[in-house]
Parts: structure tokens; C-alpha cells; sequence
């Protein structure tokens, strides 16, 4: 066993480069400051300069998210693999489907002992009908138990996730380890005022499975009876198949049901413009937006689903409501324009709840000292 005083090179694998920054910045920050040397491997570029600020070195991985070719796929192990051997980590940390798979398979071939994975949710794989779906998904369980055997420790952002992995037998209870989502920086995202008028925020990658037409549709329903209730979505579109395009959403925007926002780098600006956040998902890991959201101090209405309902006490913070309808969210959105006052009060619940359960400082001690850093 390593000594917690020992520096250690540490490397980070994700499927989303973005999210070294928005997601692990503060992970990686801690790791730095704690002495280690930080690697982190990324599909897109441009965003080296943000990632050298937090004190790490970035290299490119050539990762395709939505990719199902097999070949590809190989070749990427072989890739990572020889990235993993000419960096020499001593421990290797993998969040998202690819890089938790790949990314254990490629670090054991690469001798490597510390092995580190992150479920931050199951994803489309695990939600799509369908033949094709049906089949990937079996292959992803088989190939999920191929990468997690190799891992030391398996964090889970939800315990319905560390359940479904457990009963699969793709993990076991020794190894899995929950914690609450990524966590939230509470001295960057912190309570401002609600604005005095109802404005309603959905920030999402514009995908169905986020519930993004679900919202725009109850968004139309309550527009027409409280025409001065605003509703916006801000987040980009996205090259996974469950992906919507800007035709989907065109009609709810050319109606002034919705305000498109665009995509952003910060999203503190649009979050104190807003009364009341919205995320309609049919399953996440722990959501990151509703948890900035709420450090915001801002009620939430959001899904009883695996990983947002862990966000929302129905009732104290905000409500939950069914996934994939229309209806009960917009029933709820309705209630909210209708009761200021309460909505006020569960605009400080969340940020009581927020600071009590996912300060991102404890969630990265939890992680550090698991992987004994």
C-alpha cells in the first residue's frame, strides 16, 4: 500500500474534455496542491490553456463518444495503451462509459496497480429501445465487467446505479464506493436574489433523453395562461444519437414559448436570472446543473428518476415529478408562478441541502482518500 505522503503521477481519463474544467477542476486543483503530478487525456482540443491553469498537462485522445465500431475501439485500447506506458502514472483515474472500459483495460495492460473508475451515470446505452440498443447494451455490461475488474475502487454518483452494477455482478460492495455527484464549489456558485419575475432555467446538452422536449411542450402549455412567465434553455447541441437539432427546438422558439440561450462557459450569469430551475432528465449520474442551481439558492423541479431524485426532498426544495410527461411538469411550473412565497423558501432549503451534502470539498476527500492520495 502506498503512503499518503508518497507524490504520486496521476492520470485522468475523460470522454469529455470540457469536463476536466467544469466538472474535475476542483479534483484536479486538490491533487496538485496536495504534490501530485496531473495528465489529463481529453477527445477535443482548445481547451488546454484552462486545463494548464488548474496546474495539469493535457494530451489528446483520439475518442469518439458516439461511436460504435469495434475496430475503432481497439484501436483506441492500443492508443491508450501506448500513451498510458510512455507517461508512467502511478495511479489512473477514469470517468464516462469509453474511459472507464477502455481506459482499465489499457492501464492493466500497461502494468499499471492503481486503477480508479467514476460511473457518472449510464447514459444512452442504458435508456434506448430497440434491437441495436438491446444488443449494445449487453455487450457495455460485458465490457463494463472486463474494465471495472481492473479497477482498485468503482464511485458511484447514485445508489441506483451501485445497485443495478452489483446485482449484475460488474462490481462488488468492497469495491464500490458512493458519493454524492461531482459536488459544487460553494465559493464560486453562491445565493443571489430571485429575480421578481417567474423565469424558468433548463441547462442541458439538447438531447431527449434529457427531457429537453418535455420541457419546451410544458413551457408552451404555461406560456399561453401566464404569458409573462419566461422560459429558457441554454446548453449545446451534441453529436450523440439521442441528439436533437435545432429544427426539433425551432418551433417552441419561433412561438416565444422558449428563449434559446446558446451555450456558455460560465453559467452563473443565467442561473441568478432565473426563479426557478428545471431538468426533466430520464436519468443522470448526480446533475451537476442542479446542484449549482441549488448553491445558488434556487428551488428545483426535476425528475424521480435515479440521480435527480436524490437532489429534490418533494415538497422542501422543489417537487419531482414523472419523466418523460408533460403534464405533472407543467402542474408544477403552474405552482410555482402561484406561490412566490413558498418558492422563496425552498430557494433557501436548497442551499441549506446544497452546503449539508455536496460541498465539493468533501466529495473530493472522500475520493482522495480512497485512492489514497
Amino acid at each position: 500500500m502506498l503512503r499518503v505522503s508518497d507524490a504520486m503521477k496521476i492520470l485522468i481519463i475523460a470522454g469529455y474534455t470540457p469536463s476536466l474544467v467544469n466538472f474535475r477542476g476542483d479534483l484536479i486543483k486538490e491533487m496538485v496542491k496536495r504534490g501530485h503530478e496531473v495528465v489529463a487525456l481529453g477527445p477535443e482540443t482548445g481547451y488546454e490553456e484552462d486545463i494548464n491553469k488548474l496546474g495539469a498537462k493535457f494530451l489528446q485522445l483520439p475518442l469518439e463518444r458516439a461511436s460504435t465500431n469495434l475496430l475503432k475501439d481497439i484501436l483506441l485500447v492500443k492508443r491508450m495503451t501506448s500513451i498510458i506506458k510512455d507517461e508512467k502514472p502511478d495511479v489512473v483515474f477514469a470517468y464516462t462509459i469509453k474511459p472507464v472500459i477502455y481506459g482499465s483495460i489499457a492501464a492493466r495492460l500497461s502494468g499499471v496497480k492503481s486503477i480508479f473508475s467514476m460511473i457518472t451515470g449510464l447514459g444512452y446505452v442504458f435508456l434506448a429501445s430497440g434491437a441495436k440498443a438491446f444488443l449494445i447494451r449487453r455487450l457495455c455490461k460485458a465490457l463494463y465487467f472486463l474494465g471495472l475488474r481492473n479497477c482498485v475502487k468503482v464511485f458511484f454518483q447514485n445508489p441506483d446505479d451501485m445497485r443495478e452494477f452489483m446485482n449484475l455482478g460488474i462490481t462488488n460492495h468492497h469495491k464500490s464506493i458512493l458519493i454524492h455527484g461531482s459536488g459544487v464549489n460553494l465559493n464560486q456558485f453562491e445565493p443571489v436574489p430571485l429575480p421578481d419575475k417567474p423565469v424558468f432555467l433548463m441547462i442541458a446538452r439538447i438531447l431527449k433523453d434529457k427531457g429537453v422536449i418535455e420541457y419546451l411542450t410544458a413551457a408552451q402549455k404555461v406560456k399561453k395562461i401566464y404569458p409573462e412567465a419566461r422560459f429558457q434553455l441554454l446548453g449545446p447541441f451534441d453529436i450523440n444519437p439521442n441528439s436533437l437539432s435545432y429544427e426539433d427546438i425551432k418551433p417552441y422558439i419561433e412561438d416565444g414559448s422558449v428563449e434559446y440561450l446558446g451555450e456558455t462557459k460560465d453559467v452563473r450569469p443565467f442561473i441568478s436570472g432565473c426563479a426557478v430551475y428545471v431538468l426533466p432528465s430520464y436519468r443522470e449520474g448526480t446533475p451537476r446543473t442542479v446542484l449549482e442551481a441549488m448553491a445558488m439558492g434556487r428551488s428545483v423541479i426535476t425528475t424521480d428518476v435515479p440521480g435527480c431524485r436524490e437532489t429534490v426532498v418533494n415538497g422542501l426544495n422543489g417537487f419531482l415529478v414523472p419523466a418523460r410527461e408533460v403534464n405533472p411538469l407543467a402542474e408544477k411550473m403552474t405552482w410555482m408562478i402561484n406561490n412566490r412565497a413558498d418558492v422563496l423558501r425552498m430557494a433557501r432549503e436548497s442551499n441549506r441541502i446544497c452546503r449539508e451534502k455536496y460541498d465539493v470539498r468533501k466529495i473530493n476527500e472522500t475520493i482522495l482518500s480512497a485512492m489514497n492520495l
